[in-house]
């Protein structure tokens, strides 16, 4: 490995440790933006669903981590990294990522304004990230109840969003297009919380007619049993854990085909961290196979989630 290819990869293990104090999850990224580590599952015959209960590393951004030496072992194990990204969605900060292009010809950042004259908010200071194309990319946080999906270009033309289970790339990271660095004055800041108004248009638009979808006349659908485990969570002391139980469900049953396990495993991680997880394991299994999973699927996610949710640092 060429000198500066090694230096690189120092100073990208020495910013994502520095990341990972300020509570960011982080893991090594190649040249290419991609995961460095590959999957250990790529040559099984038959692979099953596995998001790092395994034990082993090559599982993108389940490897996330903020225990500096997981992170320094999964830099080891990726000696040609030369960058770092950092997981959105997790605890504490359930990160949101604003991308900002320039390709294409598009004004992203005049798209934003004009949504933010549109819909009466404004971009608070925040964390701004230079990219070596010149986009940039806005940090903001979440509330714990919300699940922000991953989207390409569906708020507006060139903005792109990095939610529950994305990454954003680490200032620093070196890739073949450049370095990116953070905008000056901003370094300093912890991300900003997401204006309401923005948060709205970030989550996905409620479901419509899931009960009764797949059910006969006049019985009940795949979808009718959504709200169990739920039902009795009414008390005042219960209302938030009610409504990020709903909030986790509506992100499985939005999920398209390819994104099915991965925004189920996702979910019922949160809910175990949340001390949500008995209590809507059977509602997000339903949910699950409400939009294509068989059971038996569903439910190996799931008991994946339980057993990884208290092992993630």
């Amino acid at each position: 490995m060429a000198t500066t290819d090694r230096q690189a990869t120092t100073l990208a293990l020495a910013h994502a440790l520095s990341a990972a104090e300020r509570g960011l999850a982080v893991i090594p990224l190649s040249r290419s933006k991609l995961p460095a580590l590959r999957s250990p599952h790529r040559n099984d015959p038959t692979p099953t669903p596995c998001h790092g209960e395994c034990g082993r590393f090559g599982h993108g951004v389940y490897d996330a981590s903020t225990d500096p030496r997981r992170i320094r072992a999964l830099f080891a194990a990726a000696p040609w990294a030369t960058g770092y990204g950092i997981a959105c969605g997790l605890h504490p900060h359930h990160l949101i990522g604003v991308d900002l292009d320039t390709k294409a010809g598009t004004d992203s950042s005049a798209a934003l304004r004009e949504l933010a004259l549109r819909h009466l908010f404004t971009i608070p200071d925040t964390v701004v990230i230079l990219t070596p194309s010149g986009g940039r990319h806005l940090w903001l946080t979440g509330p714990p109840d919300a699940v922000v999906p991953n989207s390409a270009s569906r708020l507006a033309p060139g903005i792109d969003i990095r939610g529950a289970g994305g990454y954003l790339v680490g200032p620093g990271s070196r890739t073949d297009h450049g370095v990116y660095g953070t905008v000056p004055g901003t370094a300093h800041l912890p991300p900003a919380p997401c204006p309401s108004a923005l948060l709205r248009l970030l989550l996905p638009p409620p479901p419509r007619g899931i009960r009764g979808r797949r059910g006969s006349a006049g019985g009940p659908g795949r979808g009718a049993g959504l709200g169990r485990g739920l039902g009795q969570r009414h008390s005042h002391g219960q209302d938030q854990g009610h409504a990020h139980g709903h909030g986790l469900i509506h992100f499985v049953l939005t999920a398209h085909e390819g994104q099915r396990n991965t925004r189920l495993f996702w979910a019922a991680c949160r809910a175990y961290e949340n001390g949500l997880g008995p209590d809507l394991a059977n509602a997000l299994i339903d949910a699950a196979i409400h939009t294509g999973l068989t059971e038996r699927e569903a439910r190996s996610t799931v008991a994946s989630a339980a057993r990884m949710s208290g092992r993630r640092g």
